[in-house]
């Protein structure tokens, strides 16, 4: 939805993109400045749809300026750094942007070293120095590189493996590191080729469609080991044990596996596009932040409140999602759908511009959204937009949005040029109706079972509710420094 990032990315003009001379006094940083580059970076590197590791880079890069800015407020205090309390005359956007800024770069330099000169590229472009390394507590560009600083030292070995340097198998890696590796020994009972137990995940293979092919590996298993922000312990949250999941009851799993035969038969021109709209997390999760933030005017200040909120929200959600997912080790539809009805033709959608069919053979069904390379259960994309819905009513006090925009023609991802077959307009009154309908989209598109979603819904919502109160902690000056 390359348009829909155009679209809503032009609500603030990008005027430091276009050339013209970022205004540190009146301008945001974050929106004109670092946003507009990070992106493309985020899907060069990863797919939209990888939600731990885009929310990783957005969590931690929002963290930066949280802390860049908190000398500049009234009670407020940085997350990992105690940085001190500017003047009131000092307490301008001016110096927040610079600050932001130079953070920034600091945390991008260690997640993204390989991009170095885009990154420097932000800052001489603004008139900033890359080079200016300056730590003095009395300046913007001081308590940036402080703040930048102090994020990445907490966060580099928060428990993602970002460094490559866990042990696997007891071996500390030497020469052959590899950031973000898996380090807990996660191992399939299932094959790509071979379903042993239709109860368990099973790695897809997927293709470009011209010869090359890749077998599926869990993503980041070792989330589940990452430090959260908002609560101590992720093992105080469970969810329930997913029972229609299980071939030993049969009945249960059959029905599951028609719920989402009918549900792909069925499929809108509408349901589609919101289906891929959610299925990407910086167009649905970024973009409804950033929407709701410009369309309220936030300040400065309060705009990286509100954005480091719903980031941390959904960080913290996955980190539980992510253990109960490795917990249960649930069969995905795709699969269930297989061993149930084998060669024998179902009623679905049958292929990009196929449409619906009735002589599909079940081994050839496929799910309308690319299947996850994690297990089914509980749904994460569900307990995402639970987090951030829930977090963001409590920011702003009422459970209205009004974000709505325009889907033209023919610009869908899946079917370009044909789906949807008219212009037809997205819209989302309320942060309840966008957190459900987020939910749904999972089990029209086929990724998910129906009891996938309310299973992530609830820890999102109880963690949007503690991420709220963890970013007011630290914005009334209540909290203790955080420690790696």
């Amino acid at each position: 939805m390359a348009l829909l990032t155009g679209a809503i990315l032009a609500i603030s003009p990008l005027d430091s993109a276009c050339g013209a001379p970022f205004d540190f006094d009146t301008g945001s940083a974050p929106i004109e400045v670092i946003i507009p580059g990070v992106i493309p970076i985020i899907f060069t590197t990863v797919n939209p749809n990888d939600a731990t590791l885009v929310l990783r880079t957005t969590t931690l890069l929002t963290n930066s300026w949280f802390d860049a800015i908190a000398p500049y407020g009234e009670h407020s205090v940085g997350v990992y750094s105690r940085l001190g309390r500017r003047p009131a005359a000092e307490r301008t956007d001016a110096n927040r942007n610079v600050a932001i800024i130079h953070a920034s770069y600091r945390l991008l330099m260690s997640l993204y070293p390989a991009y170095e000169d885009l990154w420097r590229g932000q800052l001489t472009g603004v008139g900033l120095d890359p080079d200016d390394n300056a730590t003095d507590l009395t300046t913007a560009v001081g308590i940036g590189n402080a703040a930048g600083m102090a994020v990445v030292a907490a966060r580099e070995k928060d428990g993602m493996n970002q460094l490559g340097d866990e042990r696997i198998n007891g071996h500390l890696p030497v020469y052959g590191k590899i950031p973000y590796a898996d380090y807990t020994c996660y191992e399939p009972v299932n094959t790509a080729y071979l379903l042993k137990d239709p109860s368990r995940w099973q790695p897809a293979v997927k293709t470009t469609g011209y010869g090359i092919f890749k077998v599926q590996q869990y993503v980041t298993p070792q989330y589940a080991n990452v430090r959260p922000y908002s609560y101590a312990n992720p093992r105080a949250f469970h969810v329930p044990k997913p029972v229609a999941s299980s071939i030993k009851n049969r009945k249960l799993y059959e029905k599951q596996v028609d719920q989402v035969l009918a549900a792909s038969a069925a499929m809108t021109d509408e349901q589609k596009m919101l289906a891929e709209l959610f299925d990407n997390k910086i167009n649905s999760l970024g973009f409804s932040a950033l929407f709701a933030a410009v369309s309220k005017g936030l300040p400065l200040e309060k705009f990286v409140w509100y954005d480091f909120l719903t980031n941390i929200a959904a960080f913290d959600t996955g980190i539980i999602i992510w253990q109960e997912k490795t917990r249960y080790d649930a069969v995905r539809p795709f699969s269930a759908i297989r061993h149930i009805y084998k060669n024998r033709p179902v009623t679905a959608w049958g292929g990009p511009y196929r449409g619906t069919v009735t002589d599909l053979p079940a081994s050839e069904w496929r799910s309308y959204l690319p299947v996850a390379d994690h297990p089914e259960y509980p749904s994460g994309s569900s307990s995402f937009c639970s987090a951030h819905a829930t977090s963001s009513r409590l920011f702003f006090g009422s459970d209205a949005l009004n974000w709505s925009f325009p889907v033209p023609q023919g610009t869908s991802t899946i079917e370009p040029g044909f789906t949807p077959q008219a212009d037809i307009v997205l819209s989302f009154p309320t942060w309840t109706y966008f957190e459900e309908t987020c939910g749904q989209t999972r089990f029209w598109a086929g990724v998910h079972f129906p009891a996938s979603i309310p299973a992530g819904q609830v820890i999102g919502r109880q963690v949007g509710a503690l991420a709220y109160q963890f970013l007011e902690n630290h914005i009334n000056g209540n909290a203790p420094i955080a420690h790696p």
